[in-house]
């Protein structure tokens, strides 16, 4: 049974514009906090975005003030706004879980992801 399902990834130029969707299984969205991981080739995959059920959220610093994470709990699915994408920002972005809360957040390390969806900014 598929539980996560990115969409919305493609080919955007340097400055752009892309939101990413994340529909998810119930039983891990609702009243757990969600967040948005991104993985580059050669590194690990890394926690840039989270927001829980009350709508905090918590942005990396690389992605601090363009990006913004949000959350429709009555459609289970969670968003990535990407504004003003540089080239670092290229890579496959998964939405999945996040354990503890926004003040001490526990980046999911299980082994079920959904398939990703691939962001490519080219300059």
């Amino acid at each position: 049974q598929v539980q996560l399902v990115e969409s919305g990834g493609g080919l955007v130029q340097t400055g752009g514009t892309l939101t990413l969707s994340c529909a998810a299984h119930a039983t891990i969205f609702r009243g757990n906090p969600m967040g948005w991981y991104r993985q580059v080739p050669g590194k690990e995959r890394e926690l840039i975005a989270a927001v829980d059920h009350n709508g905090i959220t918590w942005h990396a610093d690389s992605i601090q003030g363009r990006f913004t994470i949000s959350r429709d709990d009555a459609r289970d699915t969670l968003y990535l706004q990407m504004n003003s994408v540089k080239a670092e920002d290229t890579g496959v972005y998964y939405c999945n879980s996040v354990g503890g809360t926004i003040s001490s957040l526990r980046p999911w390390r299980g082994d079920y992801w959904g398939q990703g969806t691939q962001v490519t900014v080219s300059s």
